[in-house]
C-alpha cells in the first residue's frame, strides 16, 4: 500500500459516515501521489496526516424564538482546517443539509482553493442547519445574532474571517456583522460580504460566477476554442449562475438554459438575463416564471434534465454532485467539449472520470470558482487599508488572479506527469504552496 493511499483509508476511518468528505479526500489525494515521490521530506514530517485532520471542529447550539414565541434550536458549525497560510477563510452556509461532514468537505477543499489564489488565507468553513427560506426578516435577523453569539469568539480580522456561501448573502452578512461589532466593540473586516456602505468590496456579488468564465476563457484559449457562439447551460440562479451567464453572454456565448431547485428553463433563442435578476433579485420568485414572460421558453420539472440539454459548455453552479456519471454521458453525447463547476465540488468522482476519459476539457471548482474568495480577500485587504478600490479595479486583479490559477494548475500538471488534467493540477498547486509553509512551521 502506498503512502498517499496508507494516509486515505486511516482519514476516512477516523470520519466515518462523512460521504462528502471522503470523496473530497479521495479527489485530492489520489492526484497528490507523484508529489510524495519526488519530495518525500513531505512524507517524513507528516504533511499529509496533519493536512486532513483540521485544526480545530468547533459545534454550538443556536437557540431562537420564532414569530409565535416558540423555542428553536439550531446547530452551528465552523471546521477551521488549516491557517499555514494566512487565517482561516471560507464561507458560512445556512441549509437544512449542513451537517459536520459537509462542513470538512467544504472546509477542506477550501485549504487548496485559497491557495490558488495566492493570497495569504488559510482554509474553513461554517454554517449552521438553519433555513432562511420561509423565515420572516426579523426571524433571519435573530437567528443570525444568536449565531454570532458563540462564533464571535472563535473569529477575528486576523484569526478567522467568514463569508457568505448558500443561504448566507449580504443582509446576513450585515446582521452577523452588527452583533459581533455590539459583541466585540470594534470595527474590523470580520467578515466579507459586508454591504458598501461598511466596507464591502465592489465586484464582490459578481467575483464567483466572472471568476468562472475568467478562468474558463483561458482554459478553452489554450485548446484554441473560445465562448464566442458557443452554445452553454448553466445550471443554479443564485449569485454564481447569474454572474457566469452575465459574463459568458459579454464574451459571446449563447446561454440556452439556467434553473433552480423547482425545475429549469429552457430558450432557445437565449437566456434574458435582465428577466432573471429581475425574478431571482428583486422579486425572489421562481424561475419557472421566466417561461410566462418569455413564450419562447420551456419549463421543465426537476433539475436533472438540464444536461439533457445539447451543449457545447456546461456550466455547473447549483450544488455539490449535481453531475452524475449518467448526466455527464448526456453532456458529452450532445456535444459538450467543456465543463466548468461554479459551484463547489459540482460533479461526482464517476463523472470526473468518464468527462476526462472522453479527453473534454473539465475545470474543478477548486480553481474555476476561486474568484468568489479572491475577491473576499481582497476585500479584507481593502479593509486593513481603510480604502476601497473601484469595480475595474477589483475586476482587473480578479482576471489576473483567474489567469494565474490556470497557468499554474496547467504547469502542475505537466510537471508532475498528469498534462491536460485540471484536476490533478489545481490539487497538487495549491498543496505545495500549503505543504512548504508546514514544513517551515515545524510540527504544529
Amino acid at each position: 500500500m502506498s503512502y498517499v493511499q496508507g494516509v486515505l483509508e486511516e482519514a476516512i476511518k477516523r470520519n466515518p459516515n462523512e460521504v462528502e468528505f471522503h470523496q473530497t479526500l479521495k479527489e485530492v489525494l489520489t492526484s497528490l501521489e507523484p508529489v510524495f515521490s519526488k519530495r518525500p521530506q513531505y512524507v517524513k514530517t507528516g504533511i499529509l496526516e496533519r493536512l486532513v485532520e483540521p485544526e480545530r471542529q468547533i459545534i454550538f447550539r443556536v437557540p431562537w424564538v420564532d414569530d409565535q414565541g416558540n423555542l428553536q434550536v439550531n446547530r452551528g458549525f465552523r471546521v477551521q482546517f488549516n491557517s499555514a497560510i494566512g487565517p482561516y477563510k471560507g464561507g458560512l452556509r445556512f441549509h437544512p443539509s449542513v451537517n459536520l461532514g459537509i462542513m470538512k468537505f467544504l472546509g477542506f477543499e477550501q485549504i487548496f482553493k485559497n491557495s490558488l489564489t495566492g493570497l495569504p488565507i488559510g482554509g474553513g468553513k461554517g454554517g449552521s442547519d438553519f433555513d432562511p427560506k420561509g423565515k420572516s426578516e426579523r426571524e433571519v435577523m435573530v437567528f443570525c445574532q444568536s449565531f454570532m453569539n458563540e462564533i464571535y469568539r472563535h473569529i477575528d480580522a486576523d484569526t478567522d474571517v467568514p463569508a457568505g456561501d448558500i443561504g448566507v448573502g449580504g443582509r446576513e452578512v450585515g446582521y452577523m456583522f452588527g452583533q459581533y461589532k455590539k459583541l466585540a466593540n470594534k470595527f474590523t473586516g470580520v467578515l466579507t460580504g459586508k454591504g458598501l456602505t461598511f466596507g464591502g468590496s465592489l465586484t464582490r456579488t459578481e467575483a464567483t460566477g466572472y471568476g468562472v468564465i475568467y478562468f474558463m476563457d483561458q482554459a478553452l484559449k489554450a485548446q484554441g476554442k473560445s465562448f464566442a457562439g458557443a452554445t452553454t447551460v448553466v445550471s443554479g440562479s443564485g449569485n454564481v449562475a447569474i454572474y457566469a451567464v452575465e459574463k459568458a453572454q459579454q464574451l459571446g456565448a449563447k446561454v440556452v438554459a439556467m434553473s433552480d431547485s423547482d425545475g429549469y428553463i429552457y430558450d432557445p433563442k437565449g437566456i434574458n438575463i435582465g428577466t432573471i435578476k429581475q425574478l431571482k433579485e428583486v422579486e425572489r420568485k421562481r424561475i419557472s416564471e421566466y417561461a410566462n414572460i418569455h413564450p419562447t421558453a420551456e419549463f421543465h420539472e426537476g433539475c436533472s434534465g438540464i444536461w439533457t440539454i445539447a451543449c457545447d459548455i456546461a456550466l455547473p453552479c447549483a450544488t455539490q454532485n449535481e453531475v452524475t456519471e449518467e448526466a455527464a454521458r448526456s453532456l458529452i453525447a450532445g456535444g459538450c467539449y467543456a465543463v466548468g463547476e461554479g459551484s463547489n465540488m459540482s460533479s461526482t468522482l464517476e463523472a470526473i472520470e468518464y468527462i476526462q476519459s472522453k479527453n473534454v476539457l473539465f475545470a474543478p471548482s477548486k480553481a474555476a470558482n476561486a474568484g468568489g474568495v479572491a475577491v473576499s480577500a481582497l476585500e479584507m485587504s481593502q479593509n486593513s487599508m481603510r480604502y476601497s478600490w473601484t469595480f475595474e479595479e477589483v475586476d482587473t486583479k480578479l482576471q489576473t488572479i483567474m489567469a494565474n490559477i490556470f497557468k499554474n494548475s496547467n504547469e502542475a500538471a505537466k510537471e508532475f506527469g498528469y498534462e491536460g488534467n485540471l484536476v490533478a493540477g489545481a490539487n497538487i498547486a495549491g498543496f505545495l504552496k500549503v505543504a512548504e509553509a508546514m514544513l517551515a512551521q515545524g510540527i504544529v
